[in-house]
């Protein structure tokens, strides 16, 4: 670990590519939060019911069933953007304008008479975002190599989290001092920071090897599709093309370990959410103010989630990915014993910052790895697809698995609820392990056939 190895990782940060990302990360943030607890607030200082707001949020789930429509995003052109800016900066334009015009629309709607407008108008907003994050997520995937993927990630949490405060406090204090409309107008004018960041970035490299093309051609034989202008048959090789071949192609270049790897992506983040739906009850049970949990959480969350994803960032360059990923599973498991140990004692300021600044950093360095492991099994061929379903994979079991932590609390009490919450990161730990034994397998196969020859 020579002192020159570590500056290179850490220059990784100055490449302009990456430090774009927190201008994306920006985008991406500002309009989730707008239609969620931002949203919330402003219908219920309207005076509306408790519960149609708890409807709006339904909303949310458009960022959970993304990867219905990423295959279009992955395989279609759209007329004079895909032209004119390409590929992905194409789809990333045509969805920043939609939610800026979503976003100035519901500043234009009277919530008293107009709840089914703002309703429509919201999913509008959640769709494009959803959209968006696809996008996103493909160009910064596609734009540079793997080992760069966790820098990347970082400055994209980066932006993320800068725009979270934008959209939260930043409303609250514009619809404070002036009305909640002008605050979401101000948001719809925000979004110029992802436009114009689109206008200024390069187009990635968009290739189809042929490993794929044979896999596509194969498929396409098996399903019989005919070549021609009539729509059943154009819509029949698209589907297979752009909805069956990302799936074929992942289990053909990993075989049955596929298996263990999505295995890993579902339990990965598992025991960092089933403990993140009981934090704030559990500080609220301690005993602290609101405005403690506020100061500890929300400024020493944030910067140490900062410095957290900038260090995995760094440790994906200097040490690849599967030596950290292995790390930030085994210390994301043991911050939870962290809060085990919080429940134990006499409630301390103190150590409650120190507690939540470990989690933080922690969980910021194994979600930078995590989203570079992401990014490192897709084929460049089908990236918003396969990385959309990964995604989604990642927290779907984690927030089933989390719906029972209230239950749990309530039975047994929060130290035990931790140490549980600890012990929901040891399949991940393993799995990790797994993978690994697979890969150096695998690299020591390719060494001795290549010796062979």
């Amino acid at each position: 670990m020579t002192r020159q190895g570590w500056r290179h990782a850490f220059s990784v940060y100055t490449q302009p590519v990456v430090l774009g990302m927190i201008f994306l990360g920006f985008s991406a943030g500002l309009p989730f939060i707008l239609v969620s607890s931002t949203l919330s607030a402003w219908l219920a200082d309207e005076n509306v019911d408790l519960s149609v707001i708890g409807y709006f949020s339904l909303v949310g789930v458009a960022y959970s069933i993304k990867f219905l429509w990423a295959p279009i995003i992955d395989r279609l052109p759209l007329p004079l953007l895909t032209r004119c800016f390409g590929k992905r900066r194409g789809w990333m334009l045509l969805s920043q304008v939609g939610i800026a015009a979503g976003l100035w629309g519901m500043s234009q709607v009277p919530v008293v008479t107009g709840l089914q407008q703002i309703a429509l108008l919201s999913l509008w907003v959640a769709f494009c975002s959803a959209t968006q994050d696809i996008v996103i997520d493909a160009y910064r995937i596609e734009v540079v190599a793997v080992k760069f993927q966790g820098a990347m990630a970082a400055m994209y949490v980066f932006g993320y989290r800068l725009s979270l405060l934008v959209a939260g406090a930043g409303v609250f204090y514009i619809a404070e001092y002036a009305s909640w409309q002008l605050a979401y107008q101000a948001m719809a004018v925000s979004m110029l920071v992802g436009i114009v960041s689109t206008l200024l970035l390069g187009e990635p490299e968009h290739r189809l090897d042929e490993a794929t093309q044979d896999i596509e051609k194969k498929l396409e034989r098996s399903f019989k599709v005919k070549a021609g202008v009539v729509l059943p048959a154009r819509f029949l090789k698209w589907f297979v093309e752009a909805v069956i071949s990302p799936f074929v192609e992942f289990f053909q270049r990993n075989g049955r370990n596929g298996l263990v790897i999505l295995a890993l992506i579902a339990l990965y983040k598992m025991s960092d959410i089933a403990m993140g739906v009981m934090a704030n009850p559990f500080y609220l049970e301690l005993g602290f103010s609101k405005k403690e949990i506020a100061d500890v959480t929300k400024v020493f969350g944030f910067f140490m989630t900062i410095l957290g994803t900038s260090l995995g960032g760094v440790f994906v360059v200097r040490f690849g990915i599967m030596r950290p990923l292995l790390l930030g599973a085994i210390i994301v498991a043991l911050t939870n014993l962290l809060f085990a140990v919080l429940a134990a004692v006499e409630p301390n300021r103190y150590l409650l910052a120190g507690v939540v600044s470990a989690d933080n950093l922690c969980g910021g360095i194994a979600s930078a790895v995590f989203i570079a492991y992401l990014s490192s099994l897709t084929n460049s061929a089908y990236t918003a697809t396969q990385y959309a379903l990964f995604s989604s994979l990642m927290t779907l079991p984690a927030k089933l698995i989390g719906g029972f932590s209230g239950q749990i609390v309530s039975g047994y009490g929060y130290q035990v609820f931790f140490i549980y919450a600890a012990a929901l990161g040891l399949p991940a730990i393993i799995l990790a392990m797994g993978v690994m034994k697979i890969q150096a397998g695998s690299r020591k196969v390719r060494a001795e056939h290549k010796i062979a020859e």
